[in-house]
């Protein structure tokens, strides 16, 4: 697969799980979850190949490796579910349980849990272990999605037979930002941040609305970025106002929320003027990615009142 590849771990081989067949009088119907939407599914090593495999051709597949006694995995695990409701088909979520199924975590290399990775046409790749903040796992699923869309992997999942529909009406109802996704999946940032902001014109206050401007501008800014090259520059000269905003959009960009913030707040405290301001701008778009309602947010926002004040 000619990929443009997540900054993150290398590759899984999966392939000796491609041969796996069910045994006999065993059936290959993928197992719904309780939750998603439909879009959860319960996966085995007899079901891998269908359920995994082959559906990674045309919708992206997100794998929860987890078990009963993990308890990281039962915070993590229904965020998932819900990002894959809200997200209506854009990726399937693949739960595996690992004491079940230990052929399967055995290949993909799964030495903690909870593991997640991605698998877009038959390849996987690591996307994080343990458990993580809402908004920064929306952050990984866009940006797996946008990978998705660049090696031609653009499809939408139906929901799976059986699966219980989703109880808010209202959630279902709301396609407000159908345009935005569609145009994300295109990898067309203008078009995404667009419609974003076609939402904010008709409720100003619209929290997901802001979040998802914020995340579209993020990964416009990051996008093709040299991230060793960038790092190294920002590092050589603590004084470049530039190159000390762009290696902070690459550590929120690659989950170092804590040093992204650290870094701008760092920036502002050297700074003045009209770069103190661009930093201070850029740190506050970068709050409203992660949500007011996290702690590493009210954390930086007080560091931010000490620098300025």
């Amino acid at each position: 697969m000619n990929s443009k590849s997540f900054s993150r771990p290398g590759a899984v081989d999966l392939s000796s799980l491609k041969t796996n067949q069910p045994a006999a009088g065993s059936s290959t119907a993928a197992a719904p979850s309780t939750g998603g939407g439909g879009f959860v599914v319960d996966v085995t090593e007899a079901t891998f190949q269908a359920e995994v495999l082959n559906r990674s051709a045309s919708v992206p597949v997100v794998i929860d490796f987890w078990a009963t006694w993990c308890e990281p995995c039962k915070q993590l695990s229904p965020i998932l579910e819900r990002l894959a409701a809200e997200y209506a088909g854009r990726f399937v979520l693949a739960k595996i349980d690992v004491d079940a199924n230990q052929q399967i975590a055995a290949s993909a290399q799964v030495q903690s849990i909870p593991t997640v990775l991605a698998v877009i046409r038959g390849q996987a790749v690591p996307l994080f272990q343990g458990a993580m903040p809402e908004a920064d796992v929306r952050r990984v699923l866009d940006e797996l999605l946008q990978v998705a869309a660049q090696n031609g992997v653009t499809g939408r999942a139906e929901p799976v037979a059986g699966a219980p529909a989703e109880e808010t009406a209202e959630e279902e109802a709301d396609t407000r930002y159908d345009a935005a996704y569609e145009a994300l999946n295109a990898g067309d940032f203008d078009a995404a941040a667009e419609a974003y902001r076609a939402v904010l014109n008709e409720s100003p206050a619209d929290a997901d609305a802001k979040a998802g401007l914020a995340r579209v501008e993020l990964l416009r800014r990051t996008n093709g970025v040299d991230a060793q090259s960038a790092r190294a520059a920002a590092q050589a000269d603590p004084a470049d106002i530039e190159a000390q905003l762009v290696a902070a959009d690459l550590d929120l960009a690659t989950g170092q929320v804590d040093a992204g913030f650290d870094r701008l707040i760092d920036t502002i405290r050297r700074s003045a003027g009209n770069d103190r301001e661009r930093a201070r701008t850029r740190l506050v778009e970068l709050f409203e990615i992660i949500g007011p309602a996290d702690p590493r947010v009210a954390r930086a926002r007080a560091a931010l009142a000490s620098a300025l004040f």
